[in-house]
């Protein structure tokens, strides 16, 4: 199970988070890039003092503890955020009264 949700999240294309229980730490935004039998080839990035550092590790699907992503985010503080109103008058979605059916 875990595996075809691996490969589902390899063929999406989407940042995962990643908990190695073998070596108990996370992987954050680490990118699939490989699903070959029971072996990942992962790719994520790492900020060290003024440095940018690129890993990519290859591991057994066996090592994973936790997989998520995610699935939304919203700014913090002060932000206009848009809602059903600012949308164009040609995307808004109408009410449909019950009573208003024509048939």
């Amino acid at each position: 199970m875990l595996s075809r949700k691996i490969y589902q999240l390899h063929t999406d294309g989407q940042d995962v988070w990643i908990f190695l229980r073998d070596q108990q730490r996370w992987l954050e935004r680490a990118r699939i890039i490989d699903v070959e039998g029971d072996l990942l080839t992962l790719r994520y990035e790492t900020e060290e003092e003024d440095e940018i550092c690129s890993w990519e590790e290859i591991i057994r699907i066996e090592s994973v503890g936790a997989i998520t992503r995610k699935l939304a985010s919203v700014p913090k503080g002060e932000a206009d955020l848009l809602v059903s109103e600012d949308c164009p008058e040609a995307e808004q979605i109408r009410e449909s009264h019950p009573d208003s059916n024509t048939d």
